[in-house]
């Protein structure tokens, strides 16, 4: 074998096992006997096709599930009504019923293709919409790519942006940023919009504002609904459980129309759990044609906040979570 041929092998050898490094396999999950495991060894995530598109699980190997899971919900298929059953999912904004409530509760078809899966729900009923997630998990870490599609196979024109629902187990507090701040004198315009809803009550305690950020505490004993959305050209999240923290990123176009008075990102919570909720631009989608929405997500170990179980310390959030934004 020449030199040249050797590192050719050399390098041959290399790619497949990066593409070894994670592993994708059939199981069982929850009731569902029709899932797939997407793990590197470090992070590992479950899907359905039992039902769907829906990311079941998003956690550290033997660790816990960041995703809330509704144990009654579990395990069930082909309901005539739409539920919840937690992890992320892929829904249309504006929310309308019942187009935005369209049942995802039927066999998926699953494509492997090295470290990715893509998860293709079945044209909707109810919209004429299919929907499709694709899975990437890095070789090492815990980042992970999640492209959205929403196809319109309805045979006319159709109006709506993507929307990508995370789920979040219950006893954590969210943090999503608002863009740069600025001054009076220098910053005469407005810079992003503040959505509130019919419920949404500034004075509950679960919210916390500081100069950069928003929070929103999931509490178990208070179950009024809270709601509230912004816009962020750098759209993040961030959500604290324990010591575990989830972060998921998309980057908005601040020349499109977006939902909900012009919002990139949405949080919500009541008593069970609490979403992190990312929105794309609104489009006018021909028929054969679709939209797609990229997030990027990471979890990290071992992350101490400790004001944030009353309040929040700004210089202690930036200590954390600029570091990590910056990889």
């Amino acid at each position: 074998m020449t030199p040249m041929s050797k590192l050719i092998a050399l390098g041959v050898m290399l790619s497949m096992s990066a593409v070894a490094a994670v592993k994708i396999e059939k199981v069982a999950y929850a009731g569902w006997p029709n899932c797939y495991k997407i793990s590197n060894g470090e992070v590992e995530l479950i899907v359905s096709t039992d039902v769907g598109p829906r990311v079941l699980r998003y956690g550290f190997v033997g660790g816990q599930n960041l995703f809330v899971e509704f144990k009654e919900e579990q395990g069930k298929s082909g309901e005539k009504t739409w539920f919840g059953r937690g992890g992320h999912r892929l829904w249309i904004a504006p929310e309308t019923r019942p187009d935005t409530y369209a049942l995802d509760n039927s066999t998926v078809k699953a494509t492997i293709t090295g470290n990715t899966i893509e998860l293709k729900a079945p044209v909707e009923k109810e919209t004429g919409l299919e929907k499709v997630i694709l899975i990437k998990l890095a070789d090492k870490g815990s980042d992970v790519e999640v492209t959205h599609r929403i196809h319109n196979m309805s045979g006319k024109v159709k109006r709506y942006a993507p929307w990508a629902l995370s789920m979040m187990a219950a006893g954590g507090t969210a943090i999503a940023g608002f863009p740069a701040r600025g001054s009076h004198t220098e910053n005469l315009l407005p810079t992003n919009p503040l959505t509130m809803w019919s419920y949404t009550d500034l004075t509950d305690k679960r919210w916390t504002f500081t100069k950069k950020y928003l929070l929103l505490r999931q509490d178990g004993k208070i179950s009024a609904p809270q709601k509230m959305a912004l816009f962020n050209k750098d759209t993040f999240a961030a959500y604290l459980l324990g010591s575990d923290l989830f972060i998921k990123r998309y980057t908005a176009d601040p020349t499109k129309t977006y939902p909900d008075f012009g919002c990139s990102f949405e949080t919500f919570t009541n008593e069970r759990f609490l979403e992190l909720e990312t929105v794309g631009p609104l489009a006018d989608v021909q028929p054969g044609s679709g939209v797609q929405h990229v997030e990027r997500w990471s979890l990290h170990k071992d992350v101490k906040l400790p004001s944030l179980k009353t309040s929040a310390n700004e210089a202690e959030i930036d200590k954390v979570l600029l570091p990590l934004l910056a990889r």
